[in-house]
């Protein structure tokens, strides 16, 4: 698995990664940057914005379906040499986003008031987290179109045009923010705002490609209930097994939340890194999601295999540089989200026990790619279901430890997926040859 030489199999991979590592860097971007924006108006708005933003993600996080399955089924169709077919699948991922994300949001803002409320420690801190998610809960359909856009375009090998969009509307987000935030004095409304215009840029930038596209090929581009409820029941395992994973992240924000405003401030800063770094070395996972499609879709057992190492290899390297990169730069990292000094002093621990599990975060990451692009999605289920439990009761116990104990259990848990995904991996079940349906 260790990475030895250069060989012509990591040119494919590359070739996806590398604009994948751009794209997915470019989105948790626009979190850094509210986080940054918000941060300097006070530690009660830094940990309102946590608050909504873990509410928020989580739903998003949710429905991370619509991208992966979408990556999987397009790119298995390809493989096989069925265009249209899969230029199908792509539009009818758009369709069932954009009813999805339409009725999250309205339950969203219907319910906002009393969701900050239950996770909030304080009333200020829950006003500034309603005000947030009430006006970002409106770009929840731009989010999942997004995903679900960013998916098909993978599948088939397009990296360069999410780039493109994200980038543009990560630039946009900033300038944005800092216009109504500084510029208006909108306070962390501000932030909300400029976020959701820049959401629903590039979701409507995203979505006409894919469309257009589609009805270049000859695909049925309107609604077709039968291919949308089809994508929706492929979804249902992803679904259950991304449950799992918020969960997880769900957890530690509201044990964060019983230790008081320093800590929810400090946890806040760190899952934007964690999800900033994630995303970074979810590019080898992108190709793995990718690759596994087509070569199995093409029937190619061995090559699959053969990328797999490599990618498994690959995920190792690109953890490790994370993690060295953060642990020498903990405190600069810590300065840069906060003026306040004991949300530093709570935060830079915290971040050297993120950086010691990136090298294991690396090989998860891939491992998770490689089997949702084979379409493994009952195993992943079932494996999130598993792990979840093993983490819950550690990570409650070790809340009564302190902060940065929570951060351990995180580690914990990262280990856990480690060995169950890694278990199939080394098995041969996984690997399902042809145009088969996505299980």
């Amino acid at each position: 698995m260790t990475v030895v030489r250069f060989l012509p199999t990591d040119r494919q991979i590359f070739r996806i990664a590398g604009p994948a590592l751009f794209a997915l860097v470019s989105e948790p971007l626009m979190v850094l940057a509210d986080t940054a924006i918000v941060g300097h108006l006070g530690t009660t708005p830094l940990a309102g914005l946590a608050i909504a933003a873990t509410i928020l993600n989580t739903v998003v996080g949710l429905c991370i379906f619509l991208a992966y399955g979408s990556t999987a089924a397009v790119a298995r169709s390809h493989g096989a040499g069925a265009q249209q077919e899969a230029h199908t699948i792509a539009v009818s991922g758009l369709w069932l986003a954009m009813a999805l994300g339409a009725a999250l949001a309205v339950i969203l803002v219907a319910g906002a008031d009393r969701m900050t409320a239950w996770i909030a420690g304080s009333p200020a801190v829950a006003d500034q987290a309603h005000i947030y998610l009430t006006i970002t809960a409106t770009a929840l359909p731009a989010m999942l179109l997004s995903l679900a856009a960013t998916g098909a375009l993978r599948g088939e090998l397009d990296l360069r045009t999410p780039l493109l969009v994200t980038v543009v509307a990560n630039l946009i987000n900033i300038a944005l923010n800092v216009l109504f935030v500084y510029g208006l004095h909108l306070g962390i409304a501000g932030s909300a705002l400029g976020t959701t215009l820049a959401q629903w840029g590039g979701a409507l930038w995203l979505s006409g490609i894919v469309a257009l596209r589609a009805r270049r090929a000859g695909a049925v581009t309107r609604p077709h209930p039968t291919a949308v409820l089809s994508a929706a029941r492929d979804g249902v395992p992803l679904f259950a097994r991304t449950v799992t994973l918020r969960i997880a992240l769900l957890l530690p924000t509201i044990l964060a939340a019983r230790l008081g405003d320093i800590s929810l401030a400090a946890h806040q800063v760190a899952m934007a890194i964690v999800t900033f770094i994630a995303y970074g070395l979810d590019a080898i996972a992108i190709a793995g999601q990718t690759l596994t499609g087509r070569t199995l879709g093409a029937g190619d057992a061995d090559e699959t295999r053969r990328l797999a190492g490599r990618m498994m290899g690959w995920g190792v390297v690109t953890g490790v540089g994370a993690g060295a990169v953060l642990a020498a730069t903990s405190p600069l990292v810590a300065m840069a989200f906060t003026g306040d000094a004991a949300v530093r002093h709570a935060l830079v621990p915290v971040l050297l026990v993120i950086a010691a599990i990136q090298p294991v975060s690396g090989i998860v990451f891939v491992l998770d790619g490689l089997l949702i692009g084979a379409g493994d999605g009952r195993y992943l289920a079932w494996a999130g279901i598993l792990t979840l439990a093993v983490y819950a009761p550690v990570a409650l116990l070790l809340a009564r430890l302190g902060f940065t104990w929570l951060w351990v259990a995180y580690a914990a848990f990262m280990l856990a997926r480690l060995a169950t995904l890694g278990l199939r991996e080394r098995s041969d079940r996984w690997m399902v040859l042809g145009t088969g349906r996505l299980h």
